[in-house]
C-alpha cells in the first residue's frame, strides 16, 4: 500500500510539473507573440467586465420594475445573484489556492494591464462567463447567446494576452462563472416551482 501511495504521488507530481510547463508555454506564445497594436483594445475589453456585469442585471431589473413585469424583474435578480455567487466563489478560490501571477513567477511575461490579488481563477473571466451564461439562460435567443459568449471569450483571451493570467486561470474562471449561472438557474427554477405548488 505504501509503495502504491509513493507511485501515485510521483505520478501526481510529474503531471503537475507537465501541466505547469504546458500552462506557461501556452501563455508565452499568447503574451510574447501578441500584436502589440491590440494592447489598448484588449485593455478596453478587460475593463468592460465590471460595468457590463453590473449594469446588465440592474438595467433588466429596473426595466421590469418600471414596466411592472415580474418575469423581467426576476431575470434581473437571477443575473445579479449569479454574479454575486460567482464573485464569492472566485474570491474563495483565489485565497484558498494563493497562486502568484505569471509575471511574478516568470519575469519574461509582459504585464500590460493592472492585476489585483492572486491569479487562480481569473475573476474577470468568471464575471464575464457568469454574465454571459445567466443572460443566455434568461433570454435563450441566438442574438443574445452569440454576442454574450463572444464577449466572454474575448475577456478570457485578453487576460492571457495582457500577461496577467495563465490559461488554466482563464479556464477555471469560465467554469466558475458558467457553473454559478447553472446552479443559480436551477435554484431559481426550484424556488418558483415550490412557490407555484403552494
Amino acid at each position: 500500500m505504501k509503495q502504491l501511495s509513493i507511485v501515485f504521488l510521483f505520478i501526481l507530481m510529474h503531471f503537475s510539473v507537465f501541466a505547469q510547463n504546458t500552462d506557461i508555454e501556452m501563455l508565452r506564445k499568447i503574451n510574447l507573440g501578441r500584436d502589440r497594436n491590440l494592447d489598448n483594445t484588449f485593455v478596453f475589453i478587460s475593463n468592460s467586465v465590471t460595468p457590463i456585469s453590473v449594469l446588465v442585471p440592474i438595467s433588466i431589473f429596473f426595466e421590469g420594475y418600471s414596466s411592472r413585469d415580474s418575469v423581467l424583474k426576476n431575470k434581473g435578480l437571477f443575473i445579479g445573484t449569479t454574479l454575486f455567487v460567482s464573485a464569492a466563489a472566485t474570491v474563495a478560490l483565489k485565497y484558498g489556492v494563493n497562486r502568484k501571477r505569471p509575471f511574478v513567477t516568470y519575469p519574461d511575461i509582459q504585464k500590460v494591464a493592472d492585476a489585483g490579488s492572486y491569479s487562480f481563477p481569473s475573476g474577470h473571466t468568471s464575471d464575464a462567463f457568469a454574465t454571459a451564461t445567466s443572460l443566455s439562460l434568461a433570454f435563450p435567443k441566438w442574438y443574445v447567446i452569440t454576442p454574450s459568449f463572444l464577449w466572454a471569450c474575448s475577456v478570457g483571451y485578453s487576460r492571457m494576452d495582457l500577461g496577467v493570467h495563465y490559461p488554466s486561470d482563464v479556464l477555471a474562471g469560465a467554469i466558475v462563472g458558467a457553473g454559478s449561472a447553472f446552479v443559480c438557474y436551477k435554484a431559481n427554477q426550484w424556488i418558483h416551482k415550490n412557490k407555484s405548488n403552494k
